[in-house]
C-alpha cells in the first residue's frame, strides 16, 4: 500500500471486495487524512525510525478515515495491529536517504577523532628522547632491513626517501604537529590525511615495535579520513559557525587564504610522492591521496561557484563515506572483541581460571610490583576477573541493540583497558582500544560531557559562563530518533 494521501479533488476509494469487511452502507464523502506536519525524507535508523509513531514516515493525525481505506499501521482485516505496510521501494529509499542525507554520529566521531589524536600525540612525546633508537638511523632494525621489507610486503612509509636523520626529523615533527591539529580540529579534511601519512611511516619503518595498539591506530588513521569528524568539537566548527552568524548578519563572507595554501603545499608534498612511488609502497595509496586532493579542492570550488545541486551531490557522497567508515570502524571493534574472546575460551589458562595471574607476576608487566603482588595474591579476584574479561568480550558484540546492556559492557571494557593501562603499563595500548569504544558511547552523554568540559574551560579562564550549550553543538541530533551510535 502506498504511503501517499488522498487529495481533495480525488476520486473516492473503492469500496472492499465482497467477504473482506462488513457490509457497505451508503458511500460517504471521501475526506482526505491529514498530516499533524510534513512527513520528514527520512528518519534515523534505530528507535522511532519509520512506522506510523510520531517522527515516522507517514505520521498521521486521527480524524474520520474514508470507507474502505485501511489507515497506515492497521491491518487489513480491521484487527488494530501494528503491521507496517510500507513497500520495499519506500524503504529502500529512505534508508538510502538515511546514509546519504546526513552525517551519523556526530558527537561520536568527534570524540574518536580526539582520542586517537591524543593517542598518538602521547606516544610520540613519550618516545621523544628514544625516536632514534625506534624508528630513525640509529633503530637497530637498520634501513637495508626496513627497505628490504618494504619491498617485500609493499606497506607505505616516507621514511624510506632518505636514510639521513634531517628527513626523519622532520617526518618526526609533522608527525607531532599533525596530531595536535588534529586534536584541535583545524582544517581537518587536511590534516587527516597528513596525520595518517605520520603515522603510516613511522609504525610501517620498524613494524616490531608496538604493542597492540599500533594495529588499531594503523587501522582508525585511515578511517578518518573518510569521516566528516569536525563537525562538533572543532575549530573548523567554530569557524563555519562563525560564518553562519556573519552571512545571517549580511556581511560577505571572509576570503579563505589558508584553505588554498594548505592544498597547493600539499600538492606538492604528492607529487614527492609520486615520484618515491617506487620505494612507498602499495601503489593504491599515493592515488588514495590524489583522489582526496582533487576531491578537497572540487568541495572548494563548489561551495564558491556552485552551491546548488553539485554540492548536494558532493555533500551526499561525503555523508556516504563518512557513515561507511563509521560502520567500517564499529564492526572493527565488534571483530577485536569477538575473536579476543572467542580465542581466550579455547585457552586452558582462561578456562581454569588463573589466566591473570601469570602477566601479574612479570616483571616486564609490572610497573606497580605492589599493586600487581595485592591483586595477584587473591584466587577469588583473578578468577572474577578472567572470566569477567572473556564473558564482556564475547558478550558485547551481540548487545547492541540493547542500548543499556551496551553502555554497561561499554563501561566495563573501558574500566578494563584503564586497568590493563596501570597495572601492566600499556597506557598506549589502553588509550587506543578506549578511543575505538568511544564510537559506541550515547549521544546524550556525549554532550553532558561537553558541556561540563566548557563550564570547566570558563571557570578556568574566569569567563562568563552563558548557561547554554555553543552554537557549534546545535546539530539538532538532540531532538532525534537515537541511533546505534547514538
Amino acid at each position: 500500500m502506498s504511503n501517499a494521501t488522498p487529495e481533495h479533488g480525488s476520486e473516492p476509494a473503492p469500496a472492499p471486495e465482497p467477504g473482506s469487511g462488513p457490509a457497505p452502507g451508503p458511500a460517504p464523502e471521501p475526506t482526505p487524512l491529514s498530516l499533524s506536519k510534513p512527513a520528514p525524507a527520512f528518519g534515523p535508523v534505530g528507535e522511532g525510525g519509520g512506522g506510523a509513531g510520531p517522527g515516522g514516515v507517514g505520521a498521521l493525525e486521527p480524524g474520520p478515515v474514508p470507507s474502505g481505506v485501511v489507515p497506515l499501521g492497521r491491518s487489513a482485516d480491521g484487527a488494530g495491529g501494528t503491521r507496517a505496510r510500507e513497500s520495499f521501494d519506500r524503504r529502500l529509499a529512505r534508508a538510502v536517504q538515511t546514509v546519504t542525507g546526513r552525517s551519523l554520529g556526530a558527537y561520536q566521531s568527534a570524540i574518536v577523532r580526539i582520542g586517537f589524536a591524543l593517542t598518538w600525540l602521547v606516544f610520540l612525546l613519550r618516545e621523544l628522547p628514544h625516536r632514534h633508537e625506534l624508528y630513525g638511523p640509529d633503530s637497530p632494525w637498520s634501513w637495508e632491513l626496513a627497505h628490504r621489507l618494504i619491498t617485500d610486503n609493499r606497506a607505505f612509509t616516507v621514511l624510506l626517501w632518505s636514510d639521513g636523520n634531517p628527513w626523519f626529523e622532520f617526518v618526526y615533527a609533522v608527525a607531532v604537529l599533525s596530531a595536535v591539529l588534529l586534536l584541535l580540529g583545524w582544517r581537518t579534511r587536511a590534516v587527516s590525511v597528513v596525520f595518517m601519512v605520520g603515522v603510516l611511516s613511522l609504525l610501517n619503518r620498524s613494524v616490531f615495535v608496538g604493542d597492540g595498539g599500533d594495529n588499531v591506530l594503523h587501522l582508525a588513521a585511515i578511517y578518518l579520513v573518510f569521516t566528516r569528524c569536525s563537525q562538533v568539537w572543532s575549530l573548523d566548527a567554530r569557524r563555519a559557525a562563525r560564518a553562519a552568524r556573519a552571512a545571517d548578519a549580511g556581511e560577505p563572507p571572509r576570503q579563505d587564504r589558508v584553505g588554498p595554501l594548505l592544498w597547493t603545499v600539499l600538492g606538492g608534498f604528492l607529487l614527492a610522492t609520486t615520484w618515491f612511488s617506487g620505494v612507498s609502497g602499495e601503489w593504491w595509496l599515493p592515488v588514495l591521496l590524489w583522489v582526496l586532493w582533487l576531491g578537497n579542492g572540487l568541495w572548494w570550488l563548489v561551495r564558491r561557484q556552485a552551491p546548488d545541486e553539485p554540492r548536494t551531490l558532493l555533500d551526499a557522497l561525503a555523508n556516504l563515506a563518512h557513515n561507511a567508515a563509521l560502520l567500517v570502524l564499529m564492526a572493527e571493534v565488534c571483530l577485536i572483541y569477538a575473536t579476543a574472546g572467542w580465542y581466550k575460551i579455547q585457552g586452558s589458562r582462561w578456562q581454569d581460571g588463573t589466566a591473570l595471574f601469570y602477566p601479574l607476576n612479570l616483571d616486564y608487566f609490572t610497573p606497580w610490583p605492589a599493586l600487581s603482588e595485592l591483586l595477584g595474591t587473591s584466587g577469588t579476584m583473578v578468577m572474577l576477573l578472567t572470566y569477567g574479561t572473556v564473558l564482556v568480550q564475547v558478550a558485547f558484540p551481540f548487545t547492541l541493540f540493547h542500548r543499556k546492556v551496551k553502555n554497561v559492557l561499554l563501561v566495563a571494557m573501558m574500566l578494563e583497558h584503564a586497568g590493563i593501562a596501570v597495572l601492566l603499563g600499556l597506557p598506549v595500548f589502553s588509550l587506543a582500544m578506549i578511543s575505538a569504544d568511544a564510537v559506541f558511547l550515547p549521544t546524550p552523554f556525549l554532550m553532558a560531557l561537553g558541556v561540563r568540559v566548557v563550564r570547566g574551560r570558563d571557570r578556568l579562564l574566569r569567563r562568563p559562563g552563558t548557561g547554554k550549550l555553543p552554537e557549534q553543538r546545535r546539530t539538532g541530533e538532540e531532538r532525534a530518533p537515537r541511533t546505534l551510535v547514538g
